[in-house]
Order: structure tokens, then C-alpha cells, then sequence
């Protein structure tokens, strides 16, 4: 444990033993090195890695078969966009005499 101690020298204002304070537990790193330690998680084991994954495959393969079977609906789908047959583009393409240049005598 590293300890940071400031005193009060003459007539110094308690604001600037504060600064001194603050700048020398900054060079001591201690802040820098909690806020690295504050979100950290440890790694999981092979074990439980290969677990989850197994769980994973197991119920993405169940899901799978009731959807098949018949026994669940399809997804909703989320958003606002409706689902489409025809890309944008194809759209675009296949609307008929409405584009630049098809109808022109020169396009002919």
C-alpha cells in the first residue's frame, strides 16, 4: 500500500496543500491503476466456456425443430421497415417507362 503525505509548509493556503495532495497522488498512480480495476472481469474457464456453447447450440437446435414442427410462429419482426422481395435497386430497374432514356429515340 502506497501512502501519499503532504504537509503544510509557512504560511501556504489549504487550497494549494490540497493541489500538492492531489498532484502527488496522481504521480503515485493509485487513481489510475482503481478506474483500470473497476470494470474488470475475469476471463471464464474452458469448462464453462464450452458449456454455454453447448447450451447454445442446444436450444438453438430445439428452437429450430419446434419452429418446423410447427409449434412456435415465425419471429416478429421489429422496425419499421415492412418485408420486401425486391431490393431497392431490382425496384428501381423493374419499374418500367418511368426511367431516364428508355423511351428516348436515341435509347433505341
Amino acid at each position: 500500500m502506497i501512502n501519499a503525505e503532504v504537509s503544510k509548509s509557512g504560511n501556504e493556503s489549504p487550497l494549494s496543500v490540497i493541489r500538492k495532495f492531489s498532484r502527488k497522488v496522481q504521480g503515485t498512480g493509485l487513481v489510475q491503476n482503481a478506474r483500470k480495476r473497476r470494470y474488470f472481469a475475469r476471463a471464464a474457464s474452458k469448462s464453462v466456456t464450452k458449456k454455454r456453447a453447448l447450451k447454445r447450440i442446444e436450444r438453438r437446435t430445439t428452437y429450430n425443430k419446434n419452429l418446423k414442427d410447427g409449434k412456435i410462429g415465425e419471429p416478429v419482426r421489429r422496425g419499421n421497415r415492412a418485408p420486401t422481395t425486391m431490393s431497392a435497386a431490382q425496384q428501381v430497374r423493374d419499374s418500367g417507362p418511368g426511367r431516364l432514356g428508355e423511351d428516348t429515340p436515341i435509347a433505341r
